[in-house]
């Protein structure tokens, strides 16, 4: 399992990016809401998100290097790529699987407002 999570860590968030774009457009949805969704869960703004993706930051980084988890991330809960994100126990990983599932919640057709918690 170890070589796995080494592999997702060091994968370039800019080289994802693309594919969150593309799924949450597919179904519908839009870059910006996706982004919104970003800044939500990091902190991040418009300029740095950019800026990451500009340096092609891998995981471990993008998420090391965020400004603020969001406080409500604990009420991300479900099974995503068939594990519950909540039991995850390695803290990066679970941080990406917040991540993807709430781009899934988003290309589900998901309100906002419940993809953010509020």
């Amino acid at each position: 399992m170890k070589t796995d999570n080494t592999r997702v860590f060091k994968m370039s968030f800019a080289g994802v990016y693309p594919h969150y774009i593309q799924k949450a457009e597919k179904k519908g949805r839009t870059k910006a809401e996706l982004d919104e969704i970003i800044f939500w869960l990091t902190g991040y703004n418009e300029e740095t998100l950019q800026q990451h993706i500009d340096h092609k930051t891998d995981f471990e980084n993008f998420f090391a290097q965020a400004p603020q988890l969001n406080p409500n991330v604990s009420k991300i809960t479900g099974v995503i790529c068939g594990y519950r994100v909540e039991d995850i126990e390695d803290e990066l990983m679970q941080k990406i699987r917040y991540l993807d599932k709430l781009v899934d919640e988003l290309a589900k057709g998901k309100a906002m407002e419940k993809i953010l918690r509020k």
